[in-house]
């Protein structure tokens, strides 16, 4: 029988996979029910923090606009912490395609993400998106690969 702890776990990699899915077919209504309404966001863009899903919620939206279909999204070495109703786990995740532009990108960033149990629903309340810096140019790291 299963308990609790792997109850819990399966869910949440469930609804990390869905927003995967949503993230790559760029569907914001299927990338919205994951974040709690009161979500507090370190994204890889400014500014320094965000509160709100509305606002990671536009985030995703930018992402959407800025690349051609289909996105590449990918997470590696998902590691998962839980205790009864609050959790955390850490990926590296890569996001890949072609811009409206032309331009193609590929890049791989960090990921933290914080989850409660609200009403008997796994949601990421906290995040942060990464890449390391270059300390003497001030210069994001976009070429780093795991």
């Amino acid at each position: 029988m299963a308990t609790q702890h792997s109850v819990d776990e399966a869910d949440i990699r469930q609804r990390i996979d869905q927003l995967v899915q949503a993230i790559r077919v760029m569907d914001l209504e299927g990338v919205k029910p994951i974040y709690a309404p009161d979500i507090v966001s370190f994204d890889i863009v400014p500014p320094l923090q965000q509160v709100g899903a509305e606002a990671k919620w536009k985030n995703w939206v930018d992402v959407f606009t800025a690349y051609q279909r289909p996105l590449g999204y990918e997470i590696r070495d998902l590691t998962l912490t839980l205790g009864d109703d609050v959790a955390f786990g850490h990926s590296l995740n890569r996001i890949s395609g072609t811009l409206k532009n032309g331009n193609r990108t590929d890049s791989w960033v960090r990921w933290t993400g914080c989850f409660r149990k609200i009403d008997g629903n796994w949601l990421i309340v906290h995040d942060q998106v990464s890449v390391p810096v270059d300390m003497e140019s001030g210069k994001a790291l976009l070429n780093l690969r795991p």
